[in-house]
């Protein structure tokens, strides 16, 4: 049966506040999924939901009415989804005897919380991108276009033509205006050093020299017409543990995204998808930080784990480049 004993998890607000001002930042460190596919509270760790296709929100009707007749009546259709919110969550073991003997160097328990906190982090990162950059969901013409000109010829390629296409498209699948383009920092390095792109901001007003270090993701955005340039530049280490680094972005080189994505917890509010968050065994969302004492090793054991799933609800709601 069940016995509690010094194995018994105890929550560590304490080591998950000493990160907070990190997680906070974690845009600075190139972590954007919670903003691409923003977070959905649910009540149940795995159910159903509905989700009303395209051509039942834009269904066509006629609405004049000619006295003593009925009005118009319509019932609209919708499809049935599935979530099941898996459990995540990363480890670090913090010998004491070690901890003791460098503890003038570091606090092993934050430095332990601060890894176990950007594992959970960055394989969100990953299942996101992979939903979201990804060229099987987004196939056909109206979904994708491998671009005319590759977005590192500087000189000739035309980033505000090629999104405003992707944008126009969008519509014509979705009936809305997307919001966001979502790209890695390499690709935002390459759009901004365009001569599209500078003579774009240059009239604008920023001048008649416009330098690409100094065009942030706002002027981007203005340049694009859209709510938000999401520019991605969190790294993947694909090399085995104990080998040399082989660094890489998470989000690839090729791809750009031109997308609806949702502004706020509404389920109602039609986007390219959600990430489904279920709570109620003590997850928080991004890491519940815990810890408890591990007898056979004497050491205290940091956990971080939150459940979720991350979903594409409405692929309509965006338009894949390949801008490589």
């Amino acid at each position: 049966m069940p016995n509690p004993s010094q194995a018994l998890a105890t929550l560590r607000p304490d080591l998950a506040s000493s990160f907070m001002e990190w997680q906070e930042q974690s845009a600075l460190q190139g972590f954007r999924a919670a903003q691409i596919l923003p977070v959905l509270p649910v009540a149940k760790p795995q159910g159903t939901f509905g989700v009303i296709p395209v051509e039942q929100l834009l269904m066509n009707r006629d609405t004049l009415r000619a006295p003593g007749t009925n009005y118009s009546r319509s019932q609209f259709k919708f499809e049935k989804q599935t979530f099941i919110c898996d459990e995540h969550g990363a480890e670090e073991m913090v010998d004491r005897n070690s901890a003791a003997m460098y503890s003038e160097y570091f606090d092993a328990e934050q430095i332990a919380a601060f890894r176990a906190y950007r594992a959970v982090l960055e394989n969100f990162e990953k299942r996101v991108a992979s939903l979201v950059f990804n060229t099987t969901t987004w196939t056909g013409a109206s979904l994708f276009t491998d671009v005319a000109v590759i977005w590192a010829t500087a000189a000739t390629a035309v980033p505000i033509t090629d999104v405003n296409a992707a944008k126009k498209r969008v519509f014509d699948n979705s009936g809305m205006w997307p919001n966001a383009v979502i790209m890695n920092r390499a690709t935002f390095n390459n759009a901004r050093n365009t001569v599209n792109v500078k003579d774009a901001i240059a009239s604008a007003g920023a001048g008649d020299s416009v330098l690409q270090g100094r065009i942030t993701e706002r002027q981007l955005a203005q340049a694009f017409d859209v709510d938000f340039v999401v520019v991605c530049g969190s790294p993947k280490n694909t090399a085995a543990e104990g080998a040399a680094p082989v660094l890489s972005h998470i989000w690839a080189d090729a791809n750009v995204m031109v997308a609806k994505i949702a502004k706020g917890s509404d389920p109602a509010e039609p986007c390219i998808g959600r990430t489904f968050h279920w709570g109620e065994d003590g997850s928080q969302f991004g890491g519940t930080t815990e810890s408890y004492y591990e007898e056979q090793t004497r050491s205290d054991i940091i956990r971080v784990r939150h459940q979720v799933e991350e979903k594409i609800i409405y692929p309509q709601c965006g338009h894949l480049l390949d801008v490589v």
